[in-house]
């Protein structure tokens, strides 16, 4: 006789936690599979139960349950459940808690588990069509076999308004990763969170690279994984930036002091890899290559920083304008960071109306923002010739989707040993709106003349 009853235990006993895990976890995939699944697959008793669980509340409410709706059901409602069977049940959800790194395997998990239960679906409708090909009934053979092969198939049409009710009420974790500047880290909750591009926007000369090279080096010393591309800079030299900023070395003593600089970066608690690409030779996709690569190393990293986003190549066939060009480079590098669940820093070059700005307000970075309004936060740093003769500067906070903005902080940077300050408070209104005035004016004169220059040539020809 046909064998039609078989179980997840070949699999193991981590298999099956972690499929339970993402059933609670993953609402479309729960529907899915619970179309194919027997409880009975499960061989461990607290799974079973863990499961039937999450199956009757979504049949009495109509929604999937949340982590907080499966705490108080783990608390009250086992009474029915033999001791034992409640105590490895309240373990194992106290693991699941707990767990804050993505589930191991994820997609093997789900393809294994719907295979296995679409097959034993498929067993029982060959065996129920042995009685109706004795009867004739073909009609009824293809109805059941069909019906059994379209059990378990993807129905994710997205997020359900009603089905997945609880998890707008979920805290969602965007694990920030500090900026080293305590008045942003205020302002943006923390740092910049996963999934989340941050922009920096700079003229030429002002300091992109330096602080993104802060960025970085303050994430590695928070133990974090940092992969610092540079477009424009070798990669030794990015090297010897985050080495200076780290130890406090200057730059033009670093061959000096080589020894203690080892002795002392050999200690940081994160992992950097500095991969350098000629200056628009890499697109996006070569980015994502490098990441696949470094993931089939076992390096995962928390933080992105790509020095910079103007410099990337577009794609090859494109025939856009070099802004809509650009525009889809930093969707792109948005994408890229809620793929691999981490934030991306980028820098973005404004136009010449920036080189001796007091303050780069809003009217002189509109050609850059254009091409970054997808990122979750933006900032300009400017610092006039003044300023970097008494290592000061200012920075403005243009964007920011998780607080306030439109603020001006005056910062401190010496770039001999890539030292950045952002001090604490932020300029006065009063203050700020001389500033942008001062700014605003500027601008209006630098256009004044450019169009004066662009008629007289006009008037000459």
């Amino acid at each position: 006789m046909l064998q039609t009853k078989e179980d997840f235990s070949k699999f193991g006993k981590s298999f099956q936690e972690s499929l339970c895990h993402l059933i609670l976890e993953d609402r479309p995939f729960a529907d899915q599979i619970f179309e194919v699944l027997d409880i009975n697959f499960l061989e461990l008793t607290y799974l079973k139960v863990f499961v039937k669980k999450i199956q009757e509340y979504k049949k009495q409410y109509g929604v999937h349950p949340s982590k907080k709706i499966m705490t108080s059901i783990m608390r009250t409602g086992l009474t029915s459940e033999q001791e034992s069977v409640q105590k490895l049940l309240r373990d194992y959800f106290a693991r699941i808690l707990a767990k804050q790194d993505e589930i191991d395997g994820t997609e093997y998990i789900k393809d294994t588990a719907l295979d296995f239960c679409k097959k034993q679906k498929l067993k029982e409708a060959m065996i129920q069509s042995v009685d109706l090909i004795k009867k004739s009934s073909f009609d009824e053979v293809a109805k059941v076999i069909n019906d059994a092969l379209k059990l378990g198939t993807s129905n994710d049409i997205g997020y359900d308004y009603l089905a997945d009710f609880e998890r707008r009420f979920e805290l969602k974790a965007r694990n920030p990763i500090s900026t080293g500047w305590t008045p942003v880290d205020k302002l943006t909750k923390g740092g910049l969170g996963s999934g989340e591009l941050g922009v920096v926007i700079a003229p030429t000369g002002a300091g992109k690279s330096m602080v993104l090279v802060h960025l970085g080096a303050h994430a590695l010393l928070r133990g974090k994984n940092v992969v610092h591309y540079t477009l424009e800079l070798a990669d030794t030299v990015v090297a010897g930036r985050y080495d200076s900023l780290i130890t406090g070395y200057h730059l033009k003593d670093l061959r000096v002091f080589k020894e203690q600089i080892y002795d002392k970066v050999k200690e940081v608690p994160g992992k950097l890899v500095v991969k350098e690409y000629p200056t628009r030779s890499a697109t996006v996709e070569t980015i994502k290559n490098h990441l696949e690569k470094m993931k089939n190393h076992d390096f995962k990293p928390d933080l992105i920083i790509v020095d910079y986003g103007d410099l990337i190549k577009p794609e090859k066939f494109s025939k856009d304008e070099k802004r809509h060009q650009l525009e889809t480079i930093y969707e792109e590098l948005r994408g890229i960071s809620q793929i691999y669940e981490c934030p991306i820093w980028t820098a973005s070059q404004t136009n010449r109306s920036g080189l001796n700005a007091e303050v780069i307000t809003m009217e002189s970075i509109s050609e850059a923002f254009n091409k970054c309004f997808v990122a979750d936060f933006i900032f300009s740093v400017s610092r006039t010739i003044e300023d970097k003769q008494t290592n000061g500067g200012r920075i403005f906070i243009a964007k920011n989707r998780n607080g306030p903005d439109g603020l001006i902080y005056p910062i401190f940077m010496d770039t001999s040993n890539v030292k950045i300050k952002v001090l604490e408070q932020p300029l006065s209104s009063e203050d700020m709106e001389d500033v942008v005035k001062n700014a605003a004016k500027k601008q209006r004169d630098l256009l004044t003349e450019k169009y004066k220059k662009f008629k007289n040539k006009g008037s000459k020809e």
